[in-house]
């Protein structure tokens, strides 16, 4: 069974722990069996692949790690701060996703 998460493939997200703590990057993928994403530019590994066909050359091939959901905030589009995801119901009862941030919630 597929577990739900606040982040999806494209947002922007700020990561809260680890090596790459605050850094921002764009989601690549996110695999939801595991509960890990794949951040753009973030917790890069270094992979030694063999020569072959395609890379006669073989080598040291720099490649993004997984890092997991609890460790990521999504980014609101419109002000640039990290926060919270809240569902609320559109006009056609679909769910839409914002972001509650610090401002917002004072504002309430």
């Amino acid at each position: 069974m597929q577990k739900k998460t606040h982040i999806k493939k494209g947002d922007m997200v700020k990561v809260l722990a680890g090596e790459d703590r605050s850094k921002q990057g764009r989601v690549l993928e996110v695999d939801r069996d595991r509960m890990v994403a794949i951040v753009e530019g973030l917790n890069i590994n270094k992979k030694h692949s063999k020569p072959t066909t395609a890379k006669p050359q073989g080598g040291i091939v720099e490649q993004e790690g997984p890092i997991h959901v609890s460790n990521l905030m999504l980014i609101d589009a419109k002000t640039g701060e990290p926060g919270r995801v809240g569902r609320k119901a559109d006009k056609d009862d679909k769910l839409e996703r914002y972001v509650k941030t610090r401002k917002t919630a004072a504002t309430k």
